[in-house]
């Protein structure tokens, strides 16, 4: 059992005597599978925290596909080693670097993965050891899940890179010592709250949406057409897809105090177009539109999109 402050920590083990076969056993555990996708861009050593992370999780039934959004061949090459090292089964999604195309490289991702319920998470979160097991306990029918992230420190960051230092894992000390400090936003990536009715938000609320880290149904992704990849350059393509997932009657949930992730320091991305993608958001708002206007069906089938599959 994990022990986080401040918190219950709900741990629960189910046993089964069931005397289906082996193929079926085999089908329920597919059934069960969590594709997770992580989008990354020219940080190989971000990314290889991300991965080790991963290859730490206490819930083991999940893919990992790694959507690369047109790194050079160096970082595709380490991105690919470190993963294959790590011994973590999944597929490995690129095309060709035309700008910042966040809904695009997601939605191929998801082309790649065979699970039936999505975490999509950026190459610069770092999840805790129990991340896989806190979204498949909050996951729900007719919800997604709208995780939250801990803020690190240029500094921090830059020193856990450079050692390739874990974060997951860590004790009380080490994060009250960094929240002291000011090294850490919050406490709250040691918290693990309860499944409540309060999580729900049945109005849709812009603030806090976040693409770094959510979940959601793979029938509820493809009804909504997925991402829009009419959205150019950075911002709010995440606030559009949470909109369209509300007019559809998918509710977000928030993941606070249980899915927590360590979101690295970076420079910011150009900004330039976020006030236009702002404002497409907004005009969305009066309507009731959940279709992307060219979204997931729109990118399969792409030649530009390369595959790669390992320990499949």
């Amino acid at each position: 059992m994990k022990i986080c402050a401040g918190s219950l920590v709900y741990s629960k083990m189910f046993t089964s005597h069931s005397t289906s076969s082996p193929i079926d056993a085999n089908r329920a555990e597919v059934a069960q599978l969590i594709s997770v996708i992580v989008t990354t861009y020219n940080r190989s050593d971000a990314l290889a925290l991300v991965l080790m992370a991963l290859a730490q999780q206490e819930d083991k039934n999940f893919e990992l596909i790694i959507a690369d959004d047109g790194s050079t061949d160096v970082h595709r090459q380490a991105n690919l080693q470190c993963a294959q090292r790590l011994g973590l089964e999944g597929a490995y999604v690129w095309h060709p670097d035309v700008g910042f195309t966040a809904s695009r490289v997601r939605n191929r991702g998801v082309a790649a993965a065979r699970g039936d319920y999505l975490i999509f998470l950026d190459g610069d979160c770092v999840p805790e050891t129990d991340f896989i097991a806190q979204h498949r306990r909050l996951r729900e029918s007719g919800c997604y899940l709208n995780g939250s992230r801990v803020l690190l420190s240029p500094a921090l960051s830059l020193h856990v890179l450079k050692q390739q230092e874990h974060l997951c894992g860590r004790g009380l000390l080490y994060w009250v010592d960094k929240r002291i400090h000011k090294q850490a936003s919050k406490l709250s990536g040691l918290w693990r709250l309860p499944d409540m009715p309060w999580r729900k938000k049945l109005s849709f609320v812009w603030r806090g949406i976040r693409s770094c880290n959510m979940g959601v149904w793979r029938s509820d992704f493809e009804l909504v057409n997925g991402f829009d990849e009419s959205f150019v350059g950075w911002g709010h393509e995440d606030a559009d897809f949470a909109l369209r997932l509300h007019n559809a009657g998918i509710v977000r949930k928030n993941g606070f105090c249980a899915t927590e992730v360590y979101h690295l320091w970076h420079p910011e991305s150009s900004r330039l177009d976020e006030s236009q993608n702002a404002q497409r958001v907004r005009q969305r708002q009066n309507t009731r539109q959940t279709m992307a206007q060219r979204g997931y069906r729109e990118t399969l089938g792409s030649t530009d999109m390369v595959v790669n599959r390992w320990n499949a």
